[in-house]
């Protein structure tokens, strides 16, 4: 596949994620029904819509860290430098949708808990992911490119992997008394319909933001190698 001529469906896939996202949108704001939930701030029903938006960057950043320990585990077993620049890719929409995550609940949590933050379970697992995986890419930024690099980097995505699981589970792993966010909310029908149409909107982004980049990452490694011949020469 040629990288400078990226096939015709990537302008869908593009087009494709505008729209839903508009819709996710529309969605949100105008099919969803306020929710007076008081786990979910109830005498602020409006502030939940925020979560549409927040739970599918949440999922999308778990996506994304998966992807990374994919990359990096195929890099190790192949050698080949596109699965090094999957893993790279993927780490960057993962930190992207994360720190949405990071801003987006505090936003919520302001008026419902008093506070922009607090150290409970869920926050504090996702905050050291977000943080593990800024490190992760300071060390790809940073190191001396190579082979011996790009294992090291193979090695931290895996094992970077560990602590992912545990922002889901953390809800579970820890007493009630520790915890602020609730281990699951029922939804009404329309309340359903407007997460998942939510959810695709994010998939889709996710997808062509993905494929953008690593489009971006082919044309750079084909430069540098065009570089160091003419280098050479």
């Amino acid at each position: 596949m040629d990288a400078s001529h990226p096939p015709r469906y990537s302008g869908l896939l593009g087009l494709a994620a505008t729209v839903l996202m508009m819709a996710a949108v529309a969605a949100v704001f105008l099919y969803a029904p306020d929710d007076n939930n008081p786990q979910m701030g109830g005498a602020w029903p409006w502030l939940q819509r925020i979560f549409y938006f927040h739970v599918s960057a949440a999922l999308s950043a778990g996506l994304a860290y998966f992807l990374v320990f994919l990359g990096s585990l195929l890099y190790l077993i192949s050698r080949r430098d596109q699965w090094d620049r999957f893993a790279g890719v993927s780490a960057e929409l993962g930190v992207m949708f994360s720190l949405f995550v990071l801003v987006s609940g505090p936003l919520w949590a302001k008026p419902v808990w008093g506070v922009f933050w607090r150290w409970e379970p869920r926050l504090t697992t996702m905050l050291v992911t977000f943080t593990t995986y800024v490190v992760y890419l300071m060390v790809r930024s940073y190191a001396e490119p190579g082979e011996r690099s790009q294992r090291f980097a193979a090695v931290f995505g895996i094992v970077a992997f560990v602590n992912v699981p545990l922002v889901h589970l953390s809800v579970h792993m820890w007493s009630a008394a520790q915890q602020l966010h609730p281990p699951g909310i029922e939804l009404g029908p329309a309340m359903s319909h407007t997460k998942y149409l939510c959810y695709a909107a994010f998939g889709c982004l996710f997808l062509h933001l993905m494929r953008l980049r690593l489009s971006q990452e082919r044309l750079a490694a084909r430069l540098r190698q065009f570089l160091r011949q003419a280098g050479a020469g």
